[in-house]
């Protein structure tokens, strides 16, 4: 049980980090709060890191009630869900950029930890369905639990990646963050084919 959990636990961590695209995050999160207080910053990954975890542990639970709900399958999820995030990876690879959070908001908010920041920056449509993909193929109470202190460990190296992004900046500049991005989308691109063969193998299976 307890190798179970632990190797679900460092799986989906590594999961949904790169499902975060955490250095996309990083570029965001520096345009977004340029010239605010270091106090305002804090503040600002707090509420995001949170309200993505809510966001995230809704849609980790979510998928087998949707699925039923719809009548759809597992498999046939997996293979739309894959695809919407092979579309991100690309993007990720080719511009450094996700493909659905691209721009900035024209207007100003009172609070850019929500709205932009945490959805769509963070939890976009394809991480979305990524999750519920992910969630629903646990089962075993230790392959749940894994699967969740794995999405928090994720948002935690974030948060650690955002409250260091001034640093980030320097060291790597705009070039190496969205090296890194790309990267990022590169490893994304593979768990996107991965899902979908899973999908594809799964439904040829049960015909």
């Amino acid at each position: 049980m307890l190798e179970t959990f632990f190797s679900t636990y460092i799986s989906s961590t590594i999961r949904f980090l790169f499902l975060l695209a955490p250095f996309f995050v990083v570029t965001m999160f520096l345009a977004l709060t340029r010239g605010l207080p270091a106090t305002e910053k804090t503040s600002i990954i707090r509420r995001a890191c949170v309200s993505a975890f809510l966001m995230g542990v809704i849609l980790f639970f979510a998928g087998p009630l949707l699925f039923s709900a719809i009548g759809i399958t597992l498999n046939s999820f997996r293979i739309g869900a894959g695809c919407l995030l092979f579309l991100t990876a690309i993007s990720l690879v080719t511009s450094g950029t996700r493909n659905h959070a691209t721009g900035l908001p024209d207007e100003d908010r009172d609070d850019i930890a929500v709205v932009p920041l945490a959805i769509p920056v963070m939890i976009g449509p394809a991480t979305i369905g990524a999750i519920m993909v992910y969630g629903a193929e646990l089962n075993r109470v230790s392959e749940v639990a894994g699967g969740l202190l794995g999405l928090v460990s994720s948002l935690l190296i974030l948060a650690v990646l955002l409250h260091l992004s001034g640093y980030l900046e320097k060291v790597l500049g705009k070039t190496g963050l969205n090296i890194m991005s790309k990267i990022s989308g590169l490893i994304l691109s593979a768990m996107a084919a991965e899902i979908v063969l899973t999908g594809i193998a799964g439904f040829i299976a049960s015909t």
